[in-house]
């Protein structure tokens, strides 16, 4: 596909929603984590580090309606709710990892960057 500034503010509309959300502070981290194995939603909210109960629920549901995570309820008593990355949700991984990849590549050269502006009167 050709990736001209043309073509992206056509496709802009529709794809606009879901890369928001993908790239969305906590949506990249819940989609690699789950990339491992389901989880419930506190083993979730444990791993997440600064997440609130609000932002996770927020962020499962989007993620839900987009097709990329599926929420499974187990009549158990106390109910369980478990989450599971779908089929969908699991072409974003080899993208996020060499999304990964790339950040600790240039760790030094993002730092050094960072140093240089912070520096600009």
């Amino acid at each position: 596909m050709s990736y001209t500034e043309e073509r992206v503010l056509e496709t802009l509309p529709g794809v606009r929603p879901v890369l928001e959300q993908i790239a969305h502070k906590w949506s990249i981290l819940i989609l690699t984590f789950l990339c491992e194995e389901p989880k419930r939603f506190n083993a979730l909210k444990r791993r997440l580090d600064g997440i609130t109960q609000k932002a996770l629920t927020e962020a499962l549901r989007k993620l839900e309606r987009n097709g990329l995570v599926q929420r499974t309820v187990t009549a158990t008593s106390p109910v369980a709710v478990e989450y599971s990355i779908t089929p969908l949700g699991r072409t974003l991984q080899d993208p996020f990892l060499a999304l990964y990849d790339w950040a600790v590549a240039h760790q030094g050269d993002l730092a050094a960057a960072q140093e240089r502006f912070d520096r600009k009167p």
